[in-house]
């Protein structure tokens, strides 16, 4: 019997599948690889970018020359920037925040695959572009006129657009922008009473959203936070990742019972807010949340004591037994502006830094103030309201504002505000490039009534104009000699930037 062999339909297939892989294999090992290197991801591509992002990656399809990828990114309008690299990816990171309410162009072309060369051809990249924005210059500021009154007003720069964040049965006493800027935490009370510290602390939607393809909550919804039924709010602080308040409470019924608490700064997945815990501490003056949102700086009569922000507050984590009051945090909390307080009645200003060192900054003049201070994100200054007393038979302050360079020390002033104005509030933009302020007109001779509004010290407000002052590094002396303050169509007090 004769054994035959037979080939099968599908054997056939399958043998013709496998020559015309292996001639395709053949084909392209004796072409060499000829798909381009290319940009697979780009961190930023469209997204809305606010100071606290300050570096995106670009990921490639393959190794590239580092060299000449650097050599080719273009970046419209330009921002100065770090490279860095992680394998195929490239990181580029800004010195100073990007300037808000500006589109951006990312581009990249010409750029060489790493092993183009040893293999003798000059493979460039597969030419890219990318998109990004940062978020609009806006600022919110409480209403000092007509329907705007006490209440909390949204005005958007960029875009020339202004909201009401609060109803008209609420007069806004103080307010923190949460970090994304999506909602306000305010205290307020009633048109009813006059009472400064009758105040509760709420909420109220901006009508913003930073992240992409996220729903917007309309402007103007109001959360009541905390009420004043036992204890009254005397004030109050947001951490800066937005996660935790911070307040000094009195009870209602028993002044001595007066202390610091702290809670959530977010609602629970159930929407309940959690209940303020009391932090066992006496330190009970002036406070702020550190950088780092973990602990509370709190003055009192013989130094600053740094609290952890827990129950069990009576054991500091830190006590500066020389300085009486925090005026600042730098963002990264490597370093504080703290006020020294002399038997001469002059006040000195230190940089203190987290290494321990001290540096002195400013000395007052007697009887002159240290009211504020705010380090530039943008670069090595401290921006400072002063004041110092007018020569004289009165006690007249008059504030001034001043740009310090922590490096050298070198001083600038800015400008130079009416007398009697100690209640002037500043803010510093988010990129360093503005300065806001107001200047209130006290009420005189005028009766006041539940809706007439008061400074921090309850002085009566008769009206009051918010001003906008552009800033450039100080050492540009010859660029920032004609650079004065332009006044706002608003009329408002107690200016702040949203971050």
């Amino acid at each position: 019997m004769t054994n035959k062999t037979f080939i099968q339909p599908l054997d056939r297939i399958a043998i013709g599948l496998i020559l015309l892989l292996s001639l395709a294999i053949g084909l392209v090992i004796l072409q060499g690889d000829a798909v381009k290197p290319s940009v697979r991801n780009f961190s930023w591509q469209n997204q809305q970018i606010g100071a606290d992002d300050t570096s995106f990656s670009l990921t490639f399809s393959r190794p590239m020359d580092t060299k000449s990828a650097e050599d080719n990114l273009k970046i419209d309008p330009p921002l100065a920037g770090k490279v860095s690299w992680a394998g195929r990816r490239m990181v580029y990171t800004l010195v100073t925040p990007a300037p808000y309410g500006t589109p951006y162009k990312v581009q990249l072309q010409g750029a060489r695959d790493k092993f183009s060369e040893k293999e003798g051809k000059k493979k460039t990249i597969e030419a890219f572009t990318g998109t990004f924005r940062t978020r609009d210059r806006v600022m919110i500021y409480i209403g000092a006129d007509k329907e705007e009154l006490g209440r909390l007003v949204l005005y958007n720069l960029t875009q020339e657009q202004k909201k009401l964040l609060t109803p008209k049965d609420l007069v806004v006493m103080d307010f923190h922008p949460y970090p994304d800027g999506e909602k306000i935490l305010f205290s307020a009370r009633t048109t009813q009473t006059q009472d400064l510290l009758s105040g509760q602390l709420y909420t109220t939607t901006t009508g913003i959203s930073t992240e992409s393809g996220k729903p917007v909550e309309p402007a103007g919804k109001v959360d009541l936070v905390i009420d004043n039924k036992e204890y009254q709010v005397l004030k109050f602080d947001l951490s800066p990742d937005g996660q935790t308040i911070v307040l000094q409470r009195g009870n209602r019924k028993n002044p001595s019972d007066f202390g610091l608490w702290f809670m959530s700064a977010v609602k629970s997945d159930s929407g309940e807010v959690s209940k303020a815990q009391r932090i066992k501490s006496d330190q009970v003056g002036d406070f702020s949340i550190t950088p780092d949102s973990k602990a509370v700086a709190v003055s009192q009569g013989q130094g600053a004591a740094i609290l952890p922000l827990q129950p069990d507050g009576t054991k500091p984590l830190d006590f500066l037994p020389q300085f009486g009051v925090v005026q600042a945090f730098a963002k990264d909390g490597s370093q504080a502006a703290m006020v020294k307080f002399n038997t001469d009645y002059t006040r000195d200003l230190f940089l203190v830094t987290n290494q321990g060192s001290q540096k002195l900054l400013l000395r007052t003049t007697p009887n002159g103030s240290i009211v504020n201070c705010q380090f530039d994100p943008a670069s090595p200054t401290l921006y400072c309201l002063l004041t110092q007393l007018i020569p004289g038979g009165q006690f007249i302050e008059q504030p001034y504002v001043v740009a310090i360079d922590i490096k050298t020390g070198q001083q600038k002033p800015l400008l130079v505000l009416p007398p009697e104005q100690r209640n002037v509030q500043i803010s510093l933009a988010p990129d360093g490039l503005g300065l806001l302020f107001d200047q209130v007109v006290p009420l005189i001779n005028g009766i006041p009534s539940p809706r007439t509004l008061t400074t921090d010290d309850g002085q009566p407000i008769a009206s009051s104009s918010l001003w906008l002052m552009p800033l450039l590094p100080i050492a540009d002396a010859a660029a920032t000699a004609d650079i004065k303050p332009e006044q706002l169509p608003l009329s408002g007090f107690h200016p702040r930037w949203l971050p």
